[in-house]
């Protein structure tokens, strides 16, 4: 039976440190890293508030990189960005903050593409299944469901 590692809150805090200089995080994914490392409540808000004040955790730089990431590189449109930052308790303001980050010109070539590019990937001859098979494709992304239906009734008739 292996025993469960223990810190110190300096040990925890540099650990911490290094675990957000990697990449943005949010406030919850460090809660739950600490919480997993088996701080106490009292160790865990005052490694939060150490990295906060040294600029290490930042949820609004966080949520402007998570949403710039996700759109550029996962092609995840604005429902979808929206809903991963709500499940990791980004405030609403620091969302609509976030999503500002995409350019709309480059929101709509973005689909445009990824829409005209999976429909030439798509096999399906039936056109009825077509149209489900590239939908589930686009709405699953978290593209807007106006945009989506617009686009599949263009590209297949």
């Amino acid at each position: 039976m292996d025993p469960k590692k223990t810190y110190t809150v300096t040990e925890a805090l540099t650990k911490m440190q290094r675990y957000c200089a990697y990449q943005d995080r949010c406030h919850k994914e460090v809660h739950e890293k600490l919480k997993g490392m088996y701080m106490i409540p009292e160790a865990i808000d005052h490694i939060i508030g150490a990295l906060i004040e040294d600029k290490f955790l930042n949820e609004e730089r966080f949520a402007k990189s998570f949403a710039r990431g996700k759109f550029r590189y996962k092609k995840w449109g604005k429902k979808r960005i929206t809903l991963e930052l709500k499940q990791r308790d980004i405030s609403p303001f620091l969302i609509k903050v976030a999503l500002k980050e995409i350019p709309e010109h480059e929101y709509l070539s973005s689909f445009h593409e990824l829409a005209e590019k999976r429909n030439l990937q798509i096999k399906e001859t039936n056109f009825l299944k077509r149209k489900k098979k590239l939908a589930d494709y686009l709405l699953y992304r978290g593209w807007e469901t106006h945009l989506v239906y617009e686009k599949i009734n263009e590209l297949i008739r």
